[in-house]
């Protein structure tokens, strides 16, 4: 695994990151909408007007991205104490399955961290798989009671 390189995206790298993300969704929600080559060019779009707030990482081998992961940064309402603060959500952490179960998830999660700790971030959220949840808690994620989330589209409103 150490001739695998994970590193920040770059501009060049967002169509291979578009694939990435089509074959996720493929993979867990069944064939996408949009096909792949529709798909790619409008998230590299995407990706480049969003890099101020979504930051890529990839996994590289042999010039070839093999995994990514993002963190998106919001920033949060100012309060006398700290008037810049910000919190990142981990979003799409997605590692080709032939490169699975080597750690490789591992050391996207902690580039995303290390980013988050160079921001000073209050805090990172993540979405996990249930496949998940045991690297995420190896790197320190863990259930809060405080953490709550709704669904406004879902339809049980009061």
């Amino acid at each position: 695994m150490s001739d695998v390189v994970v590193r920040p995206a770059r501009p060049e790298d967002l169509d291979s990151v578009a694939e990435l993300r089509w074959r996720w969704t493929r993979e867990n929600h069944g064939e996408p909408d949009l096909p792949l080559d529709e798909f790619v060019p409008r998230f590299v779009d995407w990706g480049k007007r969003n890099d101020a707030s979504h930051h890529c990482f990839v996994a590289v081998l042999d010039e070839s991205v093999i995994g990514m992961a993002w963190l998106a940064v919001t920033r949060r309402v100012p309060q006398p104490h700290a008037f810049e603060r910000a919190s990142g959500d981990v979003q799409c952490v997605y590692v080709l399955p032939e490169r699975r179960d080597d750690g490789l998830g591992g050391r996207l999660i902690e580039a995303v961290l290390e980013l988050a700790r160079e921001l000073a971030l209050e805090r990172v959220s993540v979405h996990s798989s249930d496949r998940a949840v045991s690297a995420y808690s190896r790197h320190g994620f863990a259930v809060s009671p405080r953490l709550l989330q709704t669904e406004p589209g879902a339809g049980s409103r009061p």
